[in-house]
């Protein structure tokens, strides 16, 4: 492999902003935040809006999405009321 081409891969923590949910995994991507994990060590902290502890798919539960709610913030910011 040629050097210097590849980006770097770490260990970071993966936080679910709907859930709080945290879990430590592997990641080319990095961030300016960072957070101390269980082990005592400190790592680049990745927050995303889905996870295992929220998708449907592994919590068996659907969410119902609010459309009423989405479609009136639409108009709003669009000023199409």
């Amino acid at each position: 492999m040629r050097n210097d081409i590849h980006p770097q891969y770490q260990n970071v923590v993966f936080l679910d902003t709907g859930t709080g949910f945290k879990f430590l995994g592997g990641s080319t991507s990095s961030s300016s935040e960072t957070i101390e994990w269980e082990d005592g060590n400190t790592y680049p902290l990745l927050k995303v809006e889905i996870s295992s502890d929220s998708h449907p798919f592994y919590t068996g539960k659907q969410k119902a999405a609010d459309a009423g709610g989405r479609i009136d913030k639409f108009k709003k910011k669009y000023n199409l009321d």
